[in-house]
Parts: structure tokens; C-alpha cells; sequence
């Protein structure tokens, strides 16, 4: 078989009223393969009849104890040069990313066992911390984001 097979997954960018995105803090004891201190997005893979937007909220509620969106709206799809295995084969990865405006201007973030820490950053360093684990065109999108208003990104 010449075609390819990928796993659909969603990643928020979750911005506080500071115009700074989430960023969480991978948890090594919890990977086989990670090495290091690597950041991510909140999100993960979509489950059997579920859409995007409840994988998503799902996936934040999970890592971050997030639940009060006013808004999320697509953002990009990416490849990743990531490999799933499975049983006798290995699948892609490919990304639905979806901007996130939290209603809290104070939002209490609840780390999951997956993540040892987050924090908030400009688009422009969370980019360069996102740089070693996620595809170019999606970091260099990140790096290009201006915050125009409390609750929209404009590139």
C-alpha cells in the first residue's frame, strides 16, 4: 500500500487578556522517548464520535482544568513529522490548531500528571520554546500572531 495513514489531533492556543498563550511544561516520566524540557499546546488526539471542537475542550479540560471558552475558532492544519506506532504499522500525525479567548481574565490552570508546569508567553517566545517538537509552519505562524483586542488574534 503507496498511501499514507495519520491520526487527527487538536491543539489549542488558549490566550489569557494579556494577549500571552499557554504553554505547558511535558512531564518526561511519562514518555518513553522524551528527553529534556519540552513545551507544548493543550490537546490531544479525538476520539471515537467526537468532533474537533469536543476533543478539544475535552483534551483542555483534562490537561489544564480550562472549561469556560467564549470562543474557538480554526486557526491552521499542519503535518507533523511525528509517528505513531501501532501494533504493525505507524500512522502520521496531522494538527487541527484552534485559537482559544478564555471568559476568566484569572484563569486557574489544574496541570494533569502529563505536564510538571505552564506558564504564559508572548507569541513570539512561546514560538521559539515550541520550535524543537512542533512543524515550522505551524511556529512560524504562532511567531506572526499580533493581539489586537482582548478576545481576537489577528497574523
Amino acid at each position: 500500500m503507496q498511501e499514507d495513514r495519520f491520526h487527527l489531533g487538536v491543539k489549542a492556543l488558549i490566550h489569557n487578556h494579556n494577549g500571552k498563550l499557554l504553554l505547558l511544561q511535558q512531564n518526561a516520566k511519562n514518555s518513553q522517548t522524551l528527553k529534556g524540557t519540552l513545551w507544548d499546546l493543550p490537546g490531544g488526539r479525538i476520539q471515537k464520535n467526537e468532533s474537533l471542537e469536543e476533543a478539544l475542550k475535552r483534551e483542555i479540560y483534562e490537561e489544564t482544568g480550562l472549561q469556560n471558552m467564549t470562543q474557538i475558532d480554526p486557526f491552521t492544519m499542519v503535518l507533523t513529522d511525528t509517528r505513531i506506532p501501532l501494533e504493525e504499522d505507524s500512522v502520521g500525525l496531522i494538527l487541527a490548531v484552534y485559537v482559544c479567548n478564555l471568559l476568566d481574565d484569572n484563569p486557574t490552570v489544574c496541570l494533569s500528571d502529563e505536564h510538571l508546569h505552564y506558564d504564559w508567553f508572548n507569541p513570539s517566545d512561546a514560538a521559539k520554546l515550541l520550535a524543537t517538537n512542533h512543524p515550522a509552519e505551524l511556529v512560524n505562524k504562532i511567531a506572526q500572531l499580533r493581539c489586537w483586542s482582548k478576545t481576537a488574534y489577528e497574523v
